[in-house]
This record gives C-alpha cells, sequence and structure tokens, in this order.
C-alpha cells in the first residue's frame, strides 16, 4: 500500500494492527476494534502517537480499513463490523478472506455499504485506491 500512496501523491500511512477504532456495540461505544490494517493521514497518526491510539467517534475516520479472517471471526467481519464502520462512516473497508479465497470491498453510500467480491486473478476495484495492481489471489497470498 505504501507503494500506491507515493504513487497517488497521498500523504497517507498505513499501519497493522496498532490502533484502534471506537465501535459501538450493544448501543455503548466502549468497544475498540483493532483492525489488522488501517490508512490514515500522516498528520493523524503524528497526533494519534501523543495520545492513546484510538480514533474515537467524531473524530475524522480512516481513510480505509482492512481485516483479513478467520475462521472463527467471520461473522464479526463481514456483520458486526460492516455495521459499526458504517455508523463510524469509514469509506472503505475491505474483508480478505482466506477461508473463502475472495476479498469483498465495502464501499460507503448514503451511510450504506456497497459490496464488490473479487476472486482468482480478478484486480481490486478499490475506490480509494484507482488503478490498484493486485490481484484477489495477491492479496490472499499476502501482498499488501
Amino acid at each position: 500500500m505504501r507503494n500506491e500512496h507515493t504513487r497517488l501523491q497521498r500523504d497517507w500511512v498505513s499501519k497493522q494492527m496498532v490502533i484502534g477504532v471506537q465501535s459501538p456495540r450493544g448501543e455503548k461505544w466502549d468497544t475498540v476494534r483493532i483492525p489488522d490494517v488501517l490508512v490514515l493521514p500522516k498528520a493523524q497518526w503524528r497526533a494519534l502517537q501523543n495520545q492513546e491510539a484510538v480514533i474515537r467517534l467524531g473524530e475524522d475516520p480512516p481513510v480505509l480499513v482492512v481485516e483479513v479472517v478467520s475462521p472463527s471471526s467471520q461473522s464479526i467481519d463481514y456483520r458486526a463490523k460492516r455495521s459499526e464502520y458504517s455508523v463510524l462512516d469509514i469509506p472503505e473497508y475491505w474483508v480478505i478472506d482466506p477461508v473463502e479465497d475472495k476479498v469483498t470491498v465495502f464501499t460507503l453510500s448514503e451511510g450504506w455499504y456497497d459490496e464488490a467480491v473479487f476472486t482468482g486473478d480478478a484486480r481490486i476495484v478499490s475506490p480509494t485506491y484507482p488503478d490498484f495492481p493486485l490481484t484477489a489471489t495477491q492479496l490472499l497470498q499476502g501482498e499488501l
């Protein structure tokens, strides 16, 4: 992803499992999800370094969240997080699913996520990363 940030001339950074996102659960806001990969502006990352690394409700959402499915997390990654991330206005999130050999890209539109599913040699189509060069197979093999 770093190559894509440079190519697109975006001042973004991607971080693996170090930043939490405050999340509603049971109508409470005391849960924090820690995505497998989170993309955010570098300025936001610098601000988080001086405090607890949690993006809270009302703060700018991350640019992109990526979740990697395990057999025990399928329902959470596809259902619970879809609902929670839409409330947080996260514009795009990906679910990389090695269990079912597919990548799903969820794009926020008017408060709801549209989804596109990619398998095999299909190139990933993403509004955040136009002309993203990787296929579903490459992502499933860990080439993020």
